[in-house]
């Protein structure tokens, strides 16, 4: 792991166990985390499932007793919203892309990528195999595996100029912190 790096892997990693020591009412030393630098964050089984996620300097943590995926992004982020649909969405999210107003496309785009990749570490899986088999359809408000035909359920809030995906059965239960 690069250098720069590692500050922020270690600083994820100890609020991860110091949020679960208190869910459980344990000691942080006690949580029995899994995560080698490069691979998605695994507790013992029993223990339930976790997800993280990275952007900029804020982190999003998630857990779940049942598999569950959070992803991050600001809102306002700049990206290339045609280009993006164009080369990693499926041709029928695109189109129904194309016929949005600009910006609307250009938000549309983002909250259907971290809804995907939110499903991605759901599936515990890796963005490169899965991504173009993701279809977030927006008049449905579905998100689809279309080679498996799986149909997560998928939320995805703003909070403070940030967009919050989370994917997963407990999607319905689930319950939002702010704090550092």
């Amino acid at each position: 792991m690069p250098a720069a790096l590692q500050p922020r892997y270690r600083s994820s990693r100890q609020q991860l166990r110091a949020r679960l020591a208190a869910l459980f009412a344990v000691s942080a030393e006690s949580i029995p985390l899994y995560s080698p630098p490069g691979e998605a964050p695994r507790l013992e089984a029993g223990w339930g499932f976790v997800s993280l996620s990275h952007s900029g300097e804020q982190l999003l943590l998630a857990w779940s007793p049942s598999a569950v995926g959070v992803d991050l992004e600001r809102r306002d982020r700049v990206l290339q919203a045609d280009l993006l649909a164009q080369r990693f969405f499926p041709p029928e999210e695109n189109q129904a892309l194309l016929a949005l107003p600009a910006e609307a496309r250009r938000l549309q785009v983002l909250c259907s990528w971290v809804r995907k990749e939110a499903a991605i570490k759901w599936m515990a899986s890796s963005i490169a195999e899965e991504l173009r088999h993701w279809y977030w359809d927006h008049t449905k408000q579905e998100l689809i595996h279309l080679q498996r035909g799986l149909k997560p359920p998928s939320l995805c809030l703003e909070s403070g100029g940030w967009l919050c995906a989370l994917v997963g059965d407990g999607v319905g239960d689930t319950q939002w912190a702010e704090g550092g």
